[in-house]
């Protein structure tokens, strides 16, 4: 586990911190499709991606789901640490965008390490803030981009986390992540294969020119 971690942290943490992760973490393989985190869960350990993506989703009073932004190796997940401090209830849910693997931290190690390793302080400022701004670009897509211009830019980032121009995901399935319903998906899926942007097939797509 020391190599992994090196190879994900070793830039980030000092040797010292990396030799206390691999001691009291707990390493774990999460498969494509896994929830690691429900609403309303009480958080009692953080992740560190080491491989593999996750999503964060909001889920509103009628039970639809709003994309928030992936975590990546080498990132945490910010809102899973505001609530391990506080000592909350998660107010999202996260789900494995790809095979996984990741280090689970306990909450009790969090304030300790703050106080004993400037570049965990580092780490968790700098987490919160690349949340922050993906949280934005997130609401300034909802408020001044067109569904259409969403759509594409999610397409192109799932592309990203996946490293495959094939996207295995149902029109409904898409509809969730970007909070609308599966006919207006279709119809916009629909005119990017017309313009030659993408072809459509059943349960998948291939990106061909976004």
């Amino acid at each position: 586990m020391i190599t992994e971690l090196r190879d994900s942290y070793g830039h980030v943490f000092e040797e010292k911190l990396l030799e206390e992760i691999s001691k009291i973490g707990v390493y774990k393989e999460i498969p494509e499709g896994f929830k690691l985190l429900e609403i309303g869960d009480y958080i009692k350990s953080m992740p560190l991606l080491m491989s593999g993506a996750i999503k964060i989703l909001r889920e509103d009073h009628d039970g639809d789901e709003l994309l928030l932004y992936y975590l990546e190796r080498g990132e945490t997940c910010s809102m899973t640490m505001t609530c391990c401090l506080g000592h909350k209830q998660s107010e999202i849910r996260a789900v494995a965008e790809t095979d996984t693997k990741l280090i689970m931290v306990p909450v009790g190690k969090m304030e300790d390490w703050t106080s004993k390793y400037e570049s965990w302080r580092n780490f968790v400022l700098e987490s919160y803030h690349n949340r922050i701004n993906e949280l934005l670009t997130t609401l300034d897509g909802i408020a001044f981009f067109q569904l259409d211009e969403r759509l594409v830019q999610y397409l192109k980032k799932k592309a990203e986390i996946n490293n495959d121009n094939i996207i295995k995901y149902t029109h409904q399935e898409i509809a969730y992540d970007l909070h609308t319903s599966r006919v207006v998906i279709s119809r916009l899926l629909k005119k990017l294969e017309q313009l030659g942007k993408i072809e459509l097939h059943r349960n998948y797509l291939k990106l061909i020119k976004l």
